[in-house]
């Protein structure tokens, strides 16, 4: 058994050091003085988010981007309280979610490509800030690059709390494994509060067509299937410009139905990579959850599990350390603590995910 704890390590290290080399593949992007001529629509799928969305407006109206260039469509997936739109000094609509699936906003997103007029689309969440230059960046690569998509970098906005550097060394990981899959041409993850695509992909596509029984994925499954059949016309905006600033979870609970909802679409992925490196990191993690267990009934010498620990702990640093001078100015805090919860906390998600439900928006989705 301890010889196929070390294999599944070695296993481990391999991805995380292929994943580091993809990810200086993926060149660093900075935008540069071409006159905007991209047109979007902004979709903005939401639920009971009256405290959040007048900030993400207010973003909108920061953006350094003609206004004639872009429109922001509002979808309400049923909110309790009916949202009211404020003065605005670019084109805003708000319609109703039209429920055709289990899935919301796979749903509210439908909806809205009835209504989009611009040839390009990019999706963003209610919690979130964009910053100022995020059209223009976007624009001025697909400018120069023959793309129907293009995903970019999300982070937190954290406080001076452990459980929102947890979560933001646990986004940074998934961040790092991003970029890392685009530039080893095997993407199979992105994040749908900064991701952008044609109109007409998504059409020639069927849109979310296949995945709609999965309540999330709205970002994944539509990366994967373009992926799949355009693999030359997905891309990824390494741009610090372009990164957009979401919201950690309040609360434990909170942060476990997330990643449970999060783990749960992996095993549909169309990605054989992605379905491979789910089972590699959820086994590595599953490692170190085994190895204290060996020790608590003296099967394996702590010295041993120490080693196991160190070895894990640097081939995790590097990844985390790349990605986050990339999303972030700030330091990496409470890594070792985070490094020692993170195995267990993953693990027990993972196994979570298979057969159990999660909560969502105020619903319950999956088992």
């Amino acid at each position: 058994m301890i010889s196929g704890l070390f294999l599944i390590l070695i296993i481990y290290a391999i991805s995380i050091v292929l994943l580091v080399y993809g990810f200086f593949k993926v060149k660093s992007y900075q935008k540069t003085d071409l006159k905007p001529q991209t047109t979007f629509t902004i979709v903005v799928p939401f639920r009971n988010e009256a405290e959040n969305l007048p900030n993400l407006l207010q973003s909108f109206s920061n953006l350094n981007y003609p206004t004639d260039l872009y429109e922001v469509i509002l979808v309400d997936d049923s909110s309790k309280e009916k949202f009211q739109l404020s003065i605005v000094n670019y084109q805003l609509s708000i319609i109703d979610n039209i429920r055709v699936s289990n899935s919301p906003k796979k749903d509210a997103i439908t909806t809205a490509m009835q209504h989009v007029k611009t040839n390009w689309v990019i999706t963003t969440d209610a919690d979130c800030l964009v910053p100022e230059n995020w059209l223009l960046t976007f624009d001025n690569y697909i400018q120069k690059h023959n793309i129907s998509m293009l995903a970019g970098a999300v982070t937190y906005q954290c406080e001076n709390f452990f459980l929102d550097h947890f979560q933001q060394l646990d986004l940074t990981s998934l961040q790092g494994a991003t970029i890392g899959s685009f530039g080893l041409k095997s993407a199979f993850m992105c994040n749908g509060a900064n991701f952008a695509y044609k109109k007409s992909l998504f059409e020639s596509l069927n849109g979310f067509d296949g995945n709609n029984k999965i309540a999330s994925g709205d970002d994944v499954f539509l990366l994967q299937k373009a992926a799949n059949l355009f693999p030359n016309e997905v891309h990824y905006l390494k741009a610090k410009e372009a990164i957009v600033i979401t919201k950690p979870t309040e609360n434990w609970k909170s942060l476990f139905h997330q990643r449970v909802r999060w783990a749960a679409k992996t095993g549909s992925y169309e990605s054989s990579f992605g379905k491979f490196l789910g089972l590699i990191v959820f086994f590595g993690n599953l490692t170190i959850v085994i190895g204290f267990v060996l020790v608590a009934f003296r099967i394996l010498l702590w010295e041993v599990l120490v080693l196991i620990l160190a070895f894990k702990f640097i081939i995790d640093f590097i990844l985390l350390y790349i990605t986050n001078r990339f999303l972030s100015k700030n330091r990496i805090q409470s890594l070792l603590l985070s490094s020692l919860l993170y195995p267990f906390f993953s693990s027990v998600v993972a196994l979570y995910s298979l057969f159990g439900s999660y909560e969502w928006k105020e619903r319950r989705f999956g088992k």
